[in-house]
């Protein structure tokens, strides 16, 4: 089978959907059960969006851009390709496009958590979400938590939805942890659904002292460092691999807050390298970390990060059951349950004898 793979979004920044990619056409791969091709879109500007600044003009360019090649150069490519099943990577439907057509769903945060986006975003997610999700020929979902969202809120059919989990995030060099915590340490945007702000209020009006008595500041990796401070709350705005294994290295925890995810690589992602996790009880976080985690409800999180600031044995004894959980993710595992979901849309398509 011929799979044809959009990678447009590999080459606009590092981005959770852009290693979910770059990792899935890896394994895919070095599987080699089924023939990977990938198209990518050429022709796009920066991003409208940077930061607090927005361009209105940039964004609708950009808007005009993407629809150019979803509906003309996405399907160009799967007919001189011969594509059997062509992958969206995020939640698309084209009815130019010649054969089986699967997208992924990793949330549907616009319906979850609506004031976190704007009124025009969400009308136009709901419709292109929507379609996706009742065209599709296969639906892959991150988690059991969004698959039960793509059929309550876009009302796909629950026997063409795969769930596929991530594996643990990007490749990272294995480093040792370090005996002694440096920061605690959020990965991640500080979109409003991630609930980044309450957190970044808290490290200013208190402090968090490890053991020895070191007083632990908050580090935010990504765009979320913006709102560091520079003192309580540390800035990574963009740390390498290499960097970000270092910044995993001297965490006492990760910490993630968010109202509402999907999955939750970075969950993954610190559990595969040690690190203890303090995590909202959401269910994508249940259904990741288990046991493995400290979870906290709502934003009571003062008292987790105080134990594990001063609980050496408590951050040994959730670092190996963090190792031992994201064992049961890989990259692999994820490539099979994706060709499953290639093989269900070919299927599909074949017994429908229909347009794309």
């Amino acid at each position: 089978m011929r799979v044809l793979i959009d990678t447009s979004y590999v080459s606009r920044g590092r981005s959770g959907t852009a290693v979910y990619v770059d990792r899935l056409v890896d394994a895919l791969r070095r599987e080699g059960e089924v023939e990977v091709v990938e198209a990518r879109q050429r022709r796009r500007f920066r991003r409208g969006c940077t930061g607090r600044r927005w361009n209105p003009l940039r964004s609708a360019a950009n808007a005009l851009l993407d629809l150019a090649w979803l509906h003309i150069g996405l399907p160009r490519a799967a007919r001189l390709s011969g594509a059997d099943v062509v992958h969206h990577p995020l939640p698309a439907h084209s009815r130019r496009i010649p054969c089986a057509q699967v997208a992924t769903v990793h949330d549907v945060a616009f319906e979850r958590v609506p004031r976190a986006y704007g009124r025009l975003w969400r009308l136009v997610a709901r419709r292109q979400y929507r379609r996706a999700g009742r065209r599709s020929d296969a639906v892959v979902s991150v988690s059991e938590a969004t698959a039960r969202d793509v059929v309550d809120l876009l009302a796909a059919d629950r026997s063409r939805i795969v769930v596929a989990h991530h594996g643990p995030g990007q490749a990272l060099p294995q480093m040792e942890r370090e005996p002694e915590p440096r920061h605690f340490l959020y990965v991640g945007d500080a979109e409003r659904r991630k609930e980044v702000l309450p957190l970044v209020l808290l490290f200013w009006g208190m402090a968090f002292a490890s053991k020895e008595g070191t007083t632990l500041p908050l580090v935010l990796a990504g765009n979320s460092s913006r709102l560091a401070d520079g003192h309580r709350v540390q800035a990574e705005p963009d740390p390498t691999p290499e960097r970000l294994a270092e910044l995993f290295a001297g965490a006492a925890a990760l910490v993630h807050p968010a109202l509402y995810e999907g999955f939750g690589l970075t969950l993954v992602e610190a559990m595969a390298a040690g690190v203890p996790v303090v995590a909202r009880r959401i269910p994508p976080a249940e259904e990741v970390c288990g046991d493995a985690a400290l979870l906290f409800d709502g934003l009571e999180f003062k008292e987790p990060l105080e134990r594990l600031a001063a609980d050496p044995e408590l951050r040994e004894r959730l670092s190996a059951a963090g190792r031992e959980r994201a064992a049961r993710f890989s990259w692999e595992e994820s490539a099979r349950r994706h060709r499953a979901a290639y093989t269900l849309a070919f299927e599909t398509r074949a017994r429908a004898g229909g347009p794309g």
